[in-house]
């Protein structure tokens, strides 16, 4: 009689990867550049980018150093999980993080949600800095 076991992994690499990859294109850099910041290797980077790898975790703990980000975002519990984030993360990736806890929401709607939030965001406060740099011109009239 065969024995079940489990190869569920207890990372959320989709997550993991979906992160990097954010995180690497918004700063511009190659697969490369981000092993040598991390010492995570550019292959294992790609995996997990990809969602095939599954990160050791003396690689997830740089990882989520590079990230900034808490390491309790990225392993899968059973039941909820509450969100956890550090003060200084940025605001989108809070917001993602807590429609990915959503359990209302499918993880293809939180994602949409997120990217929406993001496009949103950086519109907004992008105007908000522009608006707050110059003086308002209406007073002189």
């Amino acid at each position: 009689m065969a024995r079940s076991t489990s190869t569920k992994s207890l990372i959320n690499t989709l997550e993991l990867g979906r992160a990097i990859r954010r995180k690497r294109e918004e700063l511009g850099l190659s697969l490369r550049d981000v092993a040598n910041e991390t010492g995570v290797s550019a292959s294992t980077l790609s995996r997990i980018e990809n969602g095939t790898g599954k990160p050791d975790t003396e690689s997830i703990a740089r990882l989520s150093k590079w990230l900034n980000m808490p390491v309790e975002r990225i392993i899968l519990g059973e039941g909820a999980a509450p969100v956890v984030y550090f003060p200084q993360e940025a605001t989108p990736d809070i917001v993602e993080a807590h429609l990915r806890a959503d359990r209302n929401l499918t993880p293809e709607t939180a994602q949409a949600l997120a990217e929406l939030f993001r496009v949103a965001y950086a519109q907004f406060s992008n105007q908000a800095a522009r608006s707050n740099e110059r003086p308002s011109r209406k007073r002189n009239r």
